[in-house]
């Protein structure tokens, strides 16, 4: 009888430790706030070198991968055609790592405050992440052909809201610098409203040379005489929404000054400039025929810094969720997380996909050359049609609030015409 009750003592001790265990994790108390800031701040890293991880190894497969993807042909998708292998390479890697951090999406997305249990998996468990990606990276290979295939077409639709996602935190950023250094009564009141003034119209004189430059530039590289009829549309177009952005920010009743204007407008001529340099080698007015077609330094080190771009444009993308939220959240406590981790992870999912279609130029049955990246009439016109539609979310966002303001007064002279009339 003795040693059954002191085995059932041991038990109600054990189960007291598992419940007081428990209940620390659920307590708001026990939970170090800074150091859980810290180690949130620091996971945003680690998850940024596993994108660019991913990003090399679906370059390598693309250019360098075949003796590893001649033994797919047993799927029968490509039917042994090597441009449409190192095609569906590209996009097996970019399923596994859409997978990676799909799965992080829907287990962290309803985390809000650092005590949540879910809060230690996005900042640990490395080890258990590290198994996962691999074996989502392990698995996309296991796919059927045309099921990747199928993949790809829904990765350019993924590609397509990432650019609008990130064209969206690219404004609010330019919104932000006005709204910091032309409207922050502390730094007037600080250097003075003159300094201020003058330092804005600094920063918009440098915007503006910048574009005006990258204009004359363009003209004389891509332009030559009449024998470019494309790219004479694409500056001239840019010119214009110039122009309009530049007119419309200094109307009386907009009056946001030059400052977002001309940092937005040095934007859309480096998206002109960027859609230009992707041109195809078959376009007379290219330069690219003209570059030499081989691994030297200047092509890798090219390479290179447009992979880091694109990690670093998800990267940037990711931790800016307030560009994206529909109302105004109150100060926040010191439980709360630093960043929203959903937000964070869905934008690396559509990263995965965005990429893909930079590799394969967003042709799924043709590969590009080595050493190269997004480079094909196809990424020409998305880059086109983004500058666009950059142009076009800038000036509504500048219009809007006076079309908004002329419905409230409307809408108040409907009612007092009603009142009147009873």
């Amino acid at each position: 009888m003795s040693e059954s009750k002191k085995e059932v003592d041991k038990g109600n001790g054990r189960n007291l430790e598992l419940v007081s265990w428990e209940q620390s994790l659920a307590q708001p108390d026990s939970v170090n706030y800074p150091a859980e800031r810290k180690a949130s701040l620091r996971a945003r890293y680690v998850y940024g070198f596993i994108f660019l991880l991913t990003n090399l190894l679906a370059w390598f497969f693309r250019d360098y991968g075949d003796g590893i993807l001649t033994e797919l042909r047993y799927l029968k998708g490509c039917q042994g055609g090597e441009e449409c292998l190192h095609a569906e390479g590209v996009l097996r890697i970019s399923l596994g790592c859409f997978i990676f951090f799909f799965f992080m999406f829907i287990t962290t997305f309803r985390i809000t405050k650092f005590h949540e249990s879910c809060n230690f998996w996005h900042t640990g468990w490395w080890s258990l992440k590290c198994i996962l990606l691999i074996a989502s990276l392990l698995a996309s290979f296991f796919i059927p052909s045309a099921s990747i295939h199928l993949y790809g077409e829904v990765a350019r639709f993924g590609a397509g809201v990432f650019l609008v996602v990130q064209l969206v935190s690219v404004i609010q950023f330019i919104n932000w610098c006005d709204s910091y250094w032309m409207r922050n009564e502390k730094l007037k009141q600080r250097f003075g409203r003159f300094s201020i003034y003058f330092f804005g119209l600094f920063l918009s004189t440098v915007a503006y040379i910048a574009a005006i430059c990258g204009i004359l530039v363009m003209f004389l590289k891509y332009v030559r005489g009449t024998a470019c009829p494309i790219n004479i549309f694409f500056i001239s177009w840019t010119i214009v929404l110039l122009l309009v952005m530049m007119i419309v920010a200094l109307h009386s009743k907009v009056n946001t000054g030059l400052l977002s204007s001309g940092i937005m407008g040095a934007y859309i001529v480096f998206l002109c400039w960027s859609a230009i340099r992707s041109e195809p080698d078959a376009q007379q007015c290219s330069m690219r025929k003209e570059m030499v077609v081989s691994n030297d330094w200047t092509t890798v080190l090219s390479f290179l810094i447009a992979i880091s771009a694109i990690v670093m444009a998800t990267f940037s993308t990711g931790i800016d969720s307030q560009s994206f939220q529909f109302r105004k959240v109150g100060i926040q406590s010191e439980d709360s997380i630093p960043y929203n981790y959903g937000f964070f992870h869905i934008v690396f999912s559509l990263g995965a996909m965005y990429f893909s279609m930079l590799l394969i130029n967003w042709d799924l049955d043709h590969s590009t050359q080595k050493w190269s990246i997004d480079v094909g009439w196809a990424s020409t016109w998305v880059k086109i049609v983004n500058e666009w539609f950059a142009a076009s979310i800038y000036l509504w966002k500048l219009v809007s609030p006076l079309l908004k303001e002329t419905k409230n007064m409307n809408g108040g002279e409907s009612v007092s015409n009603s009142d009147g009339s009873t």
